[in-house]
């Protein structure tokens, strides 16, 4: 496996490695074989939800527990994780079986999740629980920072769009199609938002309907609330 060989098995994100095989594994599809890296992940999901839910009780120091754990699951799902792969650059260092390397298994989503979870678990093993925490904590610091503040984290824009107009006594946003197009594979969708109170009209884009709306609404927030 490519990573254990790597001089010093340096991982992404700093750590260096006494224990090459522990980087190997973490960056192993199952797909691939033996040992592979769901066992890190189960560790690491763990670990990660350990790290994140102390970083936001020391930043929200106000904060209930309601925010806090929407602030978790915000910055520990799927679509978070793979994000820092991306920033990291895990993708290109997986080792997949072929038919995940066919299907462009290294830029999935689930997968990218997967081995952040894992690759935590490993620095873990090989260092200790605090050594650990300092590799990782930084990977989440720019995520925290841009985080709404804790009455509205995890809400979506849509809903919060609603929320402001219902609690000033204005009419509800009006959503519509502008566009569709793209392959079947990969539709896109353009739709606007419309206000009448104050008069604003957005629009926004994405691979689904919900996805255009929610970015027309985002934009119509950053407007009204400027």
């Amino acid at each position: 496996m490519p990573a254990a060989n790597e001089a010093g098995a340096r991982a992404p994100g700093g750590h260096a490695f006494r224990d090459p095989a522990l980087l190997a594994q973490a960056l192993t599809h199952r797909s691939a074989g033996s040992p592979h890296n769901e066992r890190l992940e189960f560790l690491g999901d763990a670990l990660v939800n350990q790290f994140v839910a102390e970083a936001l009780y020391r930043y929200w120091p106000k904060a209930d527990e309601g925010a806090l754990t929407r602030a978790r699951a915000e910055l520990v799902r799927e679509s978070a994780l793979a994000s820092i792969a991306r920033q990291l650059d895990l993708g290109p260092r997986l080792v997949l079986g072929p038919g995940e390397m066919k299907t462009g298994g290294h830029r999935r989503d689930s997968i990218l999740a997967d081995a952040v979870e894992a690759l935590v678990a490993a620095i873990y093993l090989d260092s200790d629980f605090a050594a650990c925490r300092d590799v990782v904590l930084p990977w989440f610091a720019g995520m925290i920072e841009a985080l709404p503040p804790p009455n509205k984290v995890g809400k979506d824009a849509k809903t919060r769009l609603q929320e402001w107009l219902q609690g000033r006594g204005k009419p509800l946003p009006l959503y519509a199609v502008v566009e569709e197009g793209g392959e079947d594979h990969a539709r896109i969708f353009r739709a606007s938002c419309t206000l009448d109170e104050p008069p604003v009209r957005t629009e926004g884009e994405g691979s689904s309907r919900r996805a255009a709306e929610q970015q027309a609404a985002d934009a119509a927030l950053r407007i009204i609330e400027a």
